[in-house]
């Protein structure tokens, strides 16, 4: 299987924006998702369907609006110019703001569903026993949790390997700095070499089956170790 530099400089650039956004959404989705899941705050009915909108919202027309708002002329490319600071967009930092936007709600409802599962009860009884919300949190719900938010860190991550869209918009197709292995694959079809847009879309092919067997083998080893622990707790 032959990849040339621009492809193997794609798949980096791809797992490269995959980490770094998951790394920023994992931060942004757990207490979002806490505050979906507890909050009896009454705006909480506007901004759910504001968090999953990118969930049917199509990439293009979500990348055409982060377009307008990043670019020279937009609220946020204006206050770009202002601090003296990178354009986002045609940027690597534009690709990273954008999949943070449009992989949200990949990320944030399968942690929200876990809370849900968890419900208060857990955090009530913390709280009885002297244990501070925050602690709670900590000590307690994560831990709980963690094979939501690790569901949702491996979604996370493989949906934005696979964005097409949006980061086209957005990052445009330059290479080494905004031609990720998506983009990359569409210039080769483009091109007729299709030799060379399946070698790019087997290791995509490949990479994709990885990351749900390690989603699948997480969950059953979870799940295992649960149902060990409620075994020997009735013993």
């Amino acid at each position: 299987m032959i990849l040339s530099t621009n492809d193997w400089a794609s798949l980096w650039l791809s797992l490269k924006l995959a980490a770094i956004s998951i790394l920023i959404l994992l931060i942004i989705a757990i207490p979002a998702a806490y505050w979906l899941t507890f909050s009896r705050s009454r705006y909480k009915i506007i901004i759910s369907p504001v968090f999953t909108l990118p969930l049917i919202l199509p990439p293009t027309v979500l990348g055409f609006y982060l377009l307008l708002l990043m670019g020279p002329q937009g609220v946020i490319g204006h206050l770009c110019q202002v601090l003296g600071i990178e354009q986002l967009t045609f940027s690597f930092s534009g690709l990273v703001v954008a999949s943070i936007i449009y992989s949200f709600p990949f990320v944030v409802l399968p942690i929200q569903n876990t809370f849900s599962v968890i419900g208060k009860s857990s955090l009530e009884v913390g709280a009885t026993l002297g244990a501070k919300p925050f602690d709670s949190i900590i000590n307690i719900l994560l831990p709980q949790a963690k094979i939501g938010i690790i569901s949702a860190g491996v979604i996370g991550f493989a949906h934005t390997i696979g964005e097409f869209g949006i980061v086209l918009m957005i990052g445009g197709n330059i290479p080494g700095k905004t031609q990720l292995a998506s983009v990359q694959l569409y210039n080769h079809f483009e091109a007729y070499e299709y030799s060379q847009a399946n070698h790019l879309a087997l290791i995509l092919l490949g990479l994709s089956f990885i990351i749900l067997l390690i989603l699948y083998m997480l969950n059953h080893k979870f799940s295992h170790l649960d149902t060990r622990e409620n075994a020997l707790s009735k013993i």
